[in-house]
């Protein structure tokens, strides 16, 4: 399948700025859409972004404006700027491809936003 590794996480104060990175390795002829997802204890993973392979792109409403997400695909990468950062974006954030009828995750990479 796809194997994926997040990068760029990391403490930030609120209003400030981070790009993430995730970095797609294996099948990755067979990516259509890739995206980010979030995470904070004893919630469920929620949607932040996706970006098909010919750039449409979808954001949640919580980020919409903020967050721009972005992928080149010659260098099988993908991309989240997160701007004017909130204390509650902070979360665990996943990069997520779906390939050949399956989801495929990162291991995740942590975000704090220190108000």
């Amino acid at each position: 399948q796809v194997q994926m590794v997040e990068s760029g996480g990391g403490l930030v104060q609120a209003g400030g700025s981070l790009r993430l990175s995730c970095a797609a390795s294996g099948r990755t002829l067979s990516i259509y859409t890739m995206g980010w997802f979030r995470q904070v204890p004893d919630k469920q993973r929620e949607l932040v972004a996706t970006i098909s392979k010919g750039g449409i792109t979808n954001y949640a409403d919580s980020v919409k404006g903020r967050f721009t997400i972005s992928r080149d695909n010659a260098k099988n990468t993908m991309y989240l700027q997160m701007n004017s950062l909130k204390p509650e974006d902070g979360a665990v954030y996943y990069c997520w491809a779906f390939v050949n009828g399956m989801n495929n995750w990162g291991k995740g990479t942590l975000v704090t936003v220190s108000s």
